[in-house]
């Protein structure tokens, strides 16, 4: 029997479902991984706001870690909303030296415009997080705030590089022209990427990372699970759940209207 892959998100949860830990362990399972979760915050939101954030002691993330790690396995792992310096000082001392593949998804605004990473935080990322990362993968506006420039995808990609990490993808969901662009250090390759008229994109950066992470751990070359995850993400957008809250609603990687079905027992008119 072929053994599957281990996937494990460090990122916060998610109340309302379309984004965080509840979107990455959905993309880990659309990819075929079975999905561990490290929870550093848990977060009081839906699609029209975050009211508040509550975050995890970074003694009990770096314990989360090691159970995980000592017992299940990993073969990579992704970072998702991380809110603090402290917490992600925690996650880059548990993630040293464990010598598997790492997604970092900078997270720091929500969809519906809430600010989830403390600006004393960025500094703390980049310095401990992006040298130890596969890949990070911020959206254009994160790109340029990690920069403090403006200008094309490949020129962000080469400066986010620069300051320490070893590939990067700046993603098209936002921006004029929807293509993903990756530099992995020596080479730029640009992604297309469909783009749907639905209002459900919450959640498509943490699928679309989580994606990567999950195909990193079962070997696939990074420009390859880029391209693949790229395609995930926007047929997720593309099956999005409109008619879930109010505000921007989460998009769907497990295609779950196809799944509706009327249990047999009460299509048969009994009840159990």
């Amino acid at each position: 029997m072929d053994r599957i892959a281990r996937a494990l998100t460090i990122a916060s949860s998610d109340s309302g479902g379309g984004a965080g830990i509840q979107a990455d362990i959905r993309a880990f399972a659309a990819a075929g991984c079975h999905g561990s979760t490290v929870i550093v915050a848990l977060t009081a939101q839906n699609t029209r706001e975050v009211r508040d954030i509550h975050a995890v002691p970074p003694q009990f993330i770096r314990d989360q870690v090691d159970a995980v790690f000592d017992d299940i396995g990993v073969d990579a792992v992704k970072t998702g909303m991380l809110f603090s310096a402290e917490i992600i000082a925690a996650v880059a001392d548990s993630l040293t030296d464990r010598g598997v593949p790492l997604v970092v998804d900078p997270v720091m605004v929500a969809s519906s415009g809430a600010r989830l990473l403390r600006d004393d935080a960025v500094a703390v990322m980049v310095g401990r997080l992006f040298p130890l990362a596969t890949v990070v993968t911020p959206n254009l506006a994160e790109a340029e705030a990690l920069t403090g420039l403006t200008g094309s995808r490949r020129e962000l990609a080469e400066s986010l590089a620069a300051m320490g990490a070893a590939a990067v993808i700046v993603t098209g969901g936002h921006g004029r022209d929807a293509i993903d662009h990756l530099y992995d250090g020596r080479r730029h390759h640009e992604i297309p990427v469909a783009r749907h008229p639905v209002a459900a994109t919450h959640g498509a950066g943490c699928t679309h990372s989580a994606t990567i992470a999950a195909l990193l751990a079962q070997g696939w070359p990074l420009v390859d699970a880029a391209r693949a995850a790229a395609e995930v993400a926007s047929q997720a957008v593309a099956r999005g759940l409109e008619e879930i809250g109010a505000g921007e609603g989460p998009v769907d990687v497990l295609d779950v209207r196809s799944r509706v079905r009327v249990p047999p027992v009460l299509s048969a008119g009994g009840r159990s």
